[in-house]
């Protein structure tokens, strides 16, 4: 949600990682699942990998529910090489292959999500979030197959004592505090709209409060899902609200972690992506509905995993709960999962010149949108309850 190569949002320093680990593996036998009807679209043998492997851009939580809620009873945890593995259970059926999803963040050395796809041909699927699919265009493209989520849920907050009044970013930018990020896209975003200015700058941002607590007079980056929670309820050094506005609402037009796949694998993995495209629209809807047992899941990976990184089962369980008021369906088709051509248009002409400015991006002609994603998969049947 871009908490990836915008916004870490370690808490280690601020919270306590329970449990410990081994570092080897664990396995859970599980129940024993009916297999998908044999050439039916929840059949993946013949068309899939044997083992589908996704790669998640940041460390195990909600907002990656649908990829873990694939994982089989029957899972394999790898802690010291941070995977999660079983069959792939779609729907409440064996689809006959396996399920491999691994974490990005620290257990990827914070690389790019399409720079691990370009030099292992085995991840099937990776979250790439728009504006990281249009840095990578030139050197490790990759083509975005389906949204999960609609709209970022991530935000600039404040604090209320500090900006009295302020409800939205640019009323509290107007104070001429600094803007604390991680990366220079959200800033460079806010400064083309003239809601801050370049003194505000503050590219600083380390993942954990320890600033925002010390100096609540800062904006700082985070995200709905979980800072708003977080803050008031598990950072005992603040313990109350604060305020916020989501980065969406001011022109962040990105499809955060949408999946996509590597360009030069697209052809190969076409018939896979037929089958499994669909079974992804469906998965993050079917989590939703009973997200209880994916975010156990969850919260048990990351203190399996040990990699500083914290997740309660109180976070998960709110971030489940504000996540449908991200999501929505596709306007032009009314589908869950299909991306707006329109939309993408203007990711290219907001994103571009500003990926341009940074470096992240080579100068010239922006890239064609219409070769950065593709709706060839999509499932039309697929629609948010």
């Amino acid at each position: 949600m871009h908490r990836r190569s915008l916004a870490a949002v370690v808490l280690a320093a601020a919270l306590t990682v329970a449990g410990c680990s081994s570092g080897g593996s664990t396995t859970d036998a599980g129940p024993t699942v009916a297999a998908a009807p044999a050439g039916g679209p929840l059949d993946l043998r013949g068309s899939c990998p044997d083992t589908v492997v996704l790669q998640q851009d940041w460390q195990p939580e909600a907002e990656h529910g649908a990829m873990y809620s694939l994982v089989g009873g029957d899972r394999q945890v790898d802690a010291s090489a941070k995977k999660v593995s079983g069959r792939l259970v779609a729907q409440g059926v064996d689809t006959g292959v396996r399920v491999e999803v691994r974490p990005g963040g620290s257990s990827v050395g914070f690389q790019p999500v399409s720079a691990l796809m370009a030099v292992d041909p085995s991840i099937t699927l990776g979250a790439v979030t728009s504006d990281d699919a249009l840095a990578a265009s030139a050197k490790q493209p990759v083509v975005t197959v389906t949204s999960q989520i609609t709209t970022s849920p991530q935000i600039l907050m404040w604090d209320p004592a500090s900006h009295p009044g302020a409800t939205t970013i640019r009323q509290a930018a107007a104070s001429g505090a600094p803007v604390v990020t991680s990366g220079d896209v959200i800033p460079g975003l806010l400064k083309a709209q003239g809601i801050m200015t370049a003194a505000q700058q503050d590219l600083s941002y380390d993942g954990t409060p320890a600033r925002f607590v010390s100096d609540p007079r800062i904006l700082q980056q985070g995200f709905a899902t979980a800072e708003p929670y977080l803050y008031q309820n598990e950072i005992r050094q603040w313990a109350k609200p604060i305020a916020f506005q989501r980065l969406a609402d001011v022109g962040y037009s990105v499809y955060p972690e949408a999946l996509a796949v590597s360009k030069a694998r697209l052809d190969t993995l076409r018939p896979c992506l037929q089958k499994l495209v669909p079974i992804m629209q469906r998965a993050q809807l079917d989590y939703l509905a009973n997200p209880g047992p994916t975010n156990q899941l969850i919260v048990d990976l990351v203190d399996q995993y040990q990699t500083g990184w914290s997740y309660s089962a109180g976070v998960a369980d709110y971030a489940a709960k504000e996540l449908p008021a991200f999501l929505a369906n596709d306007p032009s088709s009314g589908v869950f999962g299909r991306m707006d051509p329109t939309r993408w248009a203007q990711i290219v002409t907001t994103f571009g010149p500003v990926l341009q400015g940074t470096g992240a991006l080579p100068a010239g002609p922006l890239p064609d949108p219409t070769t950065l994603y593709t709706n060839e998969f999509i499932d039309a049947g697929v629609k948010l309850p």
